[in-house]
């Protein structure tokens, strides 16, 4: 007999004409990718209810009871969004699936999450947090950087242009963000190497999937050489053929050795944040022969075509 599962979600909408960025939206799931884990969660006889985490959230689940909360939902607003959900259904007593409040909160903060490696010793490019635009430090990094919003996933705020060489590009991109995304911006050391992601799944004890190399020397009619949001929203299958997206190796080539290295520095962090049941990590593997860890994904894209997580399984 198959449960009630609730499935919850952010379904991706168009910014329209709101003085919103292009990429306001790209955390989110496309109607496809919502339709398509609601169907594999059918399959296994099971009653599934979708319930968008909007502001009627915790309505819902006053009033409707499941057995158990299927939860890919990125939540809006604030630099905590993605513990919004959890933190509604804890509150509840209600069971879900993946991280919950802590992890996914740590997650989303780049800088904590960079403390927290640099803590137990896991290798992460040299960094700084800059709070306030007007008083810019690149003391102590080497160039080039790149620069990011500090509480973004999907590559949101990344582009070409945030891989700066200089002080003067710095500073056009720290204000870039400040203006636009209304946040601090994480500067750090860009690496010029082999990028790397690395599914764990699972729990008692985690186990970690095949290591998937992007190789960004396809992409010679758009020009990315590393993980954009643009890069996130081309598709995969149609953009590949044009040179536009890169190619993905699953296994990664890597030597035997790299490979346990790599797999051990990413299932540390997965602890690290305190993740459980799935989770992505993504690490770039220096021309020094270090996996530089860049960040950990505790809710990973889950589109049956173009996102890394199902395709490495």
């Amino acid at each position: 007999m198959g449960l009630k599962v609730a499935f919850t979600y952010n379904l991706k909408r168009k910014p329209g004409n709101r003085g919103l960025p292009d990429d306001y939206y790209s955390e989110f799931d496309s109607k496809e990718t919502i339709e398509a884990i609601a169907n594999g969660l059918r399959s296994g006889g099971n009653e599934v209810f979708l319930v968008e985490a909007d502001k009627g959230l915790l309505n819902w689940f006053q009033n409707n009871k499941v057995d158990i909360v299927f939860n890919i939902a990125e939540g809006i607003n604030g630099e905590s969004r993605e513990s919004q959900v959890p933190a509604v259904l804890d509150f509840l007593g209600i069971p879900y699936t993946g991280s919950g409040v802590l992890a996914l909160g740590v997650s989303l903060n780049k800088t904590l999450t960079k403390k927290l490696f640099e803590h137990a010793g896991i290798p992460t490019p040299k960094y700084r947090l800059i709070t306030d635009p007007a008083v810019i430090s690149d003391e102590g990094l080497r160039y080039p950087l790149i620069a990011k919003p500090n509480s973004e996933g999907s590559g949101k705020g990344i582009t070409m242009s945030s891989v700066v060489r200089n002080k003067a590009e710095l500073t056009r991109e720290v204000e870039k963000t400040s203006r636009v995304y209304q946040q601090e911006t994480l500067v750090e050391e860009f690496i010029d190497g082999k990028e790397l992601t690395v599914g764990i799944l699972g729990n008692y004890p985690p186990a970690v999937m095949p290591i998937l190399e992007i190789d960004f020397s396809n992409c010679k009619t758009s020009g990315e050489f590393f993980y954009t949001w643009k890069v996130k929203e081309f598709e995969k299958e149609v953009e590949e053929s044009k040179g536009l997206s890169p190619h993905w190796y699953c296994p990664a080539r890597l030597s035997e050795t790299e490979a346990k290295i790599i797999g051990e520095t990413a299932l540390k962090a997965f602890h690290t944040i305190g993740c459980v049941d799935l989770s992505r990590v993504d690490i770039m593997l220096g021309k020094d022969g270090v996996p530089y860890v860049l960040e950990v994904n505790p809710l990973p894209g889950l589109d049956p075509v173009d996102s890394n997580f199902p395709y490495i399984a």
